[in-house]
């Protein structure tokens, strides 16, 4: 870079974040006429800038009657400057949403959540459906849609079997099914069990200020105290949770005895013409596919109700979270089993 090129690119640096758009390119095209012959050449090398950048302030700074008054805040009059990808390619979005569905992570809508691709593999994946977009127009549009970028959780147990991702696709198809025809699917499962009494608990309470609600210093349980046993059933049509709350164990019957209550007190409500129930579940636990009692129980429950049940296990070592995002009803029923 000569002399010359290195003094206008150190003002530049200078001036850069001082100017806007419009007030950058006609300052470069000011230089560009001061320098005459050549100076746009010149002056877009120092600035790391297009000599076109470069050559239209230069129009607009030898023409300074030409200049077209913009609204407050804008350097480009409306509709000026590239289009966005989504507005030059109609049902780009469409497309993207599509591709991103069954992948969507932390959704309460979803069915069932698994890892999505990279941008990169995204936008290859957009190419093959006919748009082209770069993995960061890819990020600009994930982002609008509420993903953010998220490390990695120690969560996988194990080795993985070559079909995993294949037994979620089955799934979230068995799951679009049912919620076509208006039948009921539901995702099932045991939650944290918790000691009732004055005992920690996370999360926040509005109270007068210095008036803290004051627990036992530690978690120890007491020789006679309760430990109940949540079980949430999750209708996914409605996204809404229904929480069963045990004080004996989490059995194979207490789970089967939680989708009853959810049928007699919600799901016969709101599916009238019902003539089967998807039940999605993790593979352990008391509603776990060895569990005999399980089966018994869910024929047990067919058998009163009429309807058809069937379950679909998700692999071992995974579960769905869409019970921790669901609207819980805050008190839903109390039984042992």
């Amino acid at each position: 870079m000569a002399i010359g090129e290195a003094a206008l690119a150190a003002k530049f640096a200078v001036m850069r974040s001082f100017l806007d758009e419009r007030g950058w390119r006609v300052y470069l095209g000011s230089e560009a006429n001061a320098l005459g012959y050549g100076g746009v050449a010149v002056v877009a090398r120092a600035a790391g800038v297009s000599q076109t950048t470069v050559a239209a302030g230069a129009r607009e700074a030898a023409d300074q009657g030409a200049l077209e008054a913009l609204e407050p805040g804008r350097s480009r009059r409306p509709g000026a400057g590239r289009p966005r990808a989504e507005d030059a390619q109609p049902g780009l979005r469409q497309a993207l949403d599509g591709l991103l569905e069954e992948g969507k992570r932390g959704d309460p809508v979803s069915a069932v959540t698994w890892n999505i691709l990279s941008l990169r593999d995204i936008a290859a994946q957009m190419a093959l459906r006919g748009f082209a977009v770069s993995k960061d127009t890819v990020a600009r549009l994930m982002r609008a849609d509420g993903y953010s970028l998220q490390g990695m959780s120690r969560v996988l147990e194990g080795r993985q079997h070559e079909d995993r991702d294949g037994q979620f696709r089955n799934i979230n198809a068995e799951i679009a099914r049912a919620l076509a025809d208006g039948e009921p699917a539901v995702s099932v499962d045991g939650k944290k069990k918790e000691q009732l009494g004055a005992y920690h608990r996370a999360g926040k309470s509005w109270r007068p200020a210095g008036d803290p609600v004051r627990v036992r210093s530690h978690d120890f349980p007491e020789q006679d105290g309760t430990v109940i046993s949540p079980y949430g059933v999750y209708d996914i049509a409605a996204n809404r949770g229904f929480v069963s709350v045990g004080t004996s164990r989490d059995t194979a019957a207490f789970a089967v005895h939680a989708i009853r209550l959810w049928w007699q007190q919600e799901g016969s409500l709101r599916y009238p013409g019902a003539t089967r129930l998807l039940v999605t579940c993790d593979a352990g636990g008391s509603n776990s596919y060895r569990t005999r009692l399980w089966k018994d129980q869910l024929a047990v429950l067919a058998a009163q109700t009429g309807l058809r049940i069937e379950v679909m296990h998700f692999p071992p070592g995974t579960q769905c979270r869409c019970l921790s995002y669901a609207n819980y009803r805050s008190v839903c029923a109390v039984a042992d089993a």
